[in-house]
């Protein structure tokens, strides 16, 4: 697996490389130390994860991530940070991050990569536990004003729950490919990029 590692802490990214490459499977293309670095080496390696910290010099990893998912839509950008602020979180999820793990669990960062590059997200139990924090009080979600039917509503909950399309599709009675068109049709109508967005937006602007 080639990726690319962007932290402004250049003994960390080091210390990173080492680790990871010591894995045996994993090949740290290149080592950048900002935002605009970031956006340059993905251009240049086009690696299947990028692993980038936040809080850098200048742009922050999260403005450099949204560059590059706005260029390139399907990138993999596994944010590694020392902090789980809240906003944080919900900007890394907003604009279609594949994960958000901390430094602290040094252990976790080599299997977040793999699930990553598989095409899986992946939020480390301290973000996860944040979730309810993020589930701010707010007046009932108005489905009409998308245009979003009862069926649609019950996808877009079971997908907030994690569940795939084939146990949607069991749970409701419908085809893969019917839940499939679902989803489809409900990014479309919400503006979003994919299920993570769809859960985050189940979370943070429908789920009171």
């Amino acid at each position: 697996m080639n990726i690319v590692v962007v932290d402004d802490d250049r003994l960390v990214a080091l210390s990173l490389k080492t680790i990871l490459e010591n894995t045996g499977h994993i090949n740290v293309a290149a080592i950048g130390s900002c935002g605009q670095d970031a956006i340059d080496l993905y251009e240049q390696h086009r690696p299947e994860v990028m692993l980038m910290d936040i809080r850098m010099e200048g742009m922050t990893g999260l403005e450099a991530g949204e560059k590059i998912l706005r260029a390139h839509p399907d990138a993999k950008l596994l944010y590694l940070t020392t902090f789980s602020d809240d906003e944080y979180i919900v900007k890394a999820l907003t604009i279609g991050a594949k994960g958000y793990i901390l430094k602290q669990d040094f252990e976790g960062i080599a299997p977040a990569l793999e699930i990553v590059a598989g095409g899986q997200s992946v939020f480390g139990g301290q973000v996860m536990d944040k979730l309810p924090v993020l589930m701010k009080q707010k007046p009932e979600f108005d489905y009409s004003r998308y245009g979003i039917s009862d069926k649609e509503r019950e996808i877009i909950e079971l997908v907030a729950q994690g569940l795939s399309n084939k146990e949607i599709a069991a749970k409701l009675y419908l085809s893969e490919g019917t839940v499939r068109n679902y989803l489809s049709v409900l990014l479309e109508k919400l503006d979003l990029r994919d299920r993570t967005q769809l859960a985050v937006f189940y979370y943070t602007e429908i789920k009171n």
